[in-house]
């Protein structure tokens, strides 16, 4: 479904927003991607974050530093020949 934006720009994909136990979900139809808020301008911020997360546009992998500060140590923790799973790659 194609929309035009405020700026005059035709729009592709769709966003859907409703109340939810007193709740604002907001699913980007295109992706699946949901989020929520406790308003529907938060539930829109968060579900732009997560977007950008789920792009790729946002987030890091992290340094060897991070995983130390977090107890990891990044010589043991290895997948050897096996494939990480999909919400790794």
């Amino acid at each position: 479904m194609a929309s035009s934006a405020s700026d005059g720009d035709v729009q592709d994909s769709e966003i859907r927003l409703w109340r939810e136990d007193g709740q604002w979900i907001a699913t980007d139809l295109e992706t699946g991607v949901t989020s929520q808020g406790s308003s529907r301008d938060v539930a829109l911020k968060n579900l732009d974050e997560a977007l950008a997360l789920h792009n790729g546009d946002r987030g890091r992998e992290p340094t060897k530093d991070d995983l130390h500060e977090l107890g990891i140590d990044p010589a043991d923790n290895t997948t050897g020949d096996q494939e990480p799973p999909d919400v790794l790659e």
